[in-house]
């Protein structure tokens, strides 16, 4: 006699669950779907002729770019070693990954300014960060690099142990059996937190705007746009980016599918 009722109450759980993530899966799109629709085409395509439009969306996607390869090369041996290794205030340095995540990104750019400045501790080195490329790459990065940490631990915890460590016991060097064994295993892992890393450093509009107003990235750009000539001349901008950010997203679903695949 209580099974029927165990079928209604599991009915009406399972609608509200779909009711719920509805909800949420609008409050995504909506916002989204009405930036495009309102677009008229021809403006689309005459902004995307703009050359500042261009150079500036140019200027995002090699600086994230650059940024994403560069901190590449120390943000997987770091996450490498955070997913195999214990050692001192391990906890801690898990916790400074993440802090750029938490922080207000306009404090993140105070605080690269104040290092990169004519007197801060890099500023009289000669290099010239400010107002450059170079210091949006390293805004970028500083505020992006815990995407790819965090993905590539996730990778690395998942390859197994023993293969690692029978490796090992044939006679492999810790060094071939990290470049044989573990990065492939996890390549996928990786590849994912670099999109989520490409993406979120190009998107940055708070720590790089403190950094340099000229050259402009994409969301500085957009943000004058929108102050100065005001929503219409803003809107196409903002289109050309999304658009921009899904052919990345889609690559991020490519590149991690295959770990589904495999788990069926």
């Amino acid at each position: 006699m209580d099974r029927p009722n165990n079928i209604t109450t599991y009915s009406n759980f399972s609608l509200m669950l779909h009711f719920l993530a509805g909800m949420v899966l609008l409050f995504i799109l909506a916002p989204l779907v009405s930036l495009v629709v309102e677009t008229p085409f021809n403006t689309l395509v005459e902004t995307a002729r703009d050359e500042e439009v261009r150079r500036s969306i140019g200027l995002s996607v090699w600086a994230a770019m650059a940024a994403t390869l560069l901190s590449g090369i120390s943000a997987i041996p770091l996450a490498y070693l955070l997913a195999r290794k214990t050692f001192p205030f391990k906890s801690l340095v898990s916790a400074l990954v993440d802090l750029p995540i938490v922080i207000p990104h306009a404090a993140a750019g105070i605080a690269i300014l104040g290092l990169f400045a004519g007197d801060g501790w890099f500023g009289r080195s000669g290099i010239p960060f400010i107002g450059s490329s170079a210091g949006i790459i390293c805004a970028m990065a500083f505020v992006s690099v815990p995407f790819l940490i965090n993905a590539a631990r996730q990778g690395f915890e998942a390859v197994p142990v023993r293969l690692e460590k029978a490796a090992l016991n044939l006679g492999a060097s810790p060094a071939r059996v990290f470049a044989t064994i573990s990065l492939p295993l996890a390549k996928r892992s990786i590849a994912g937190g670099i999109v989520l890393m490409w993406a979120r450093g190009m998107s940055e509009f708070g720590a790089v705007i403190f950094i340099t107003y000229n050259p402009k990235v994409a969301p500085i750009l957009l943000w004058e746009w929108f102050g100065t000539y005001g929503l219409d001349y803003a809107r196409p901008v903002a289109v050309l980016l999304i658009g921009v950010s899904l052919i990345f997203f889609v690559a991020l679903r490519f590149l991690t599918s295959g770990d589904h695949d495999a788990e069926r």
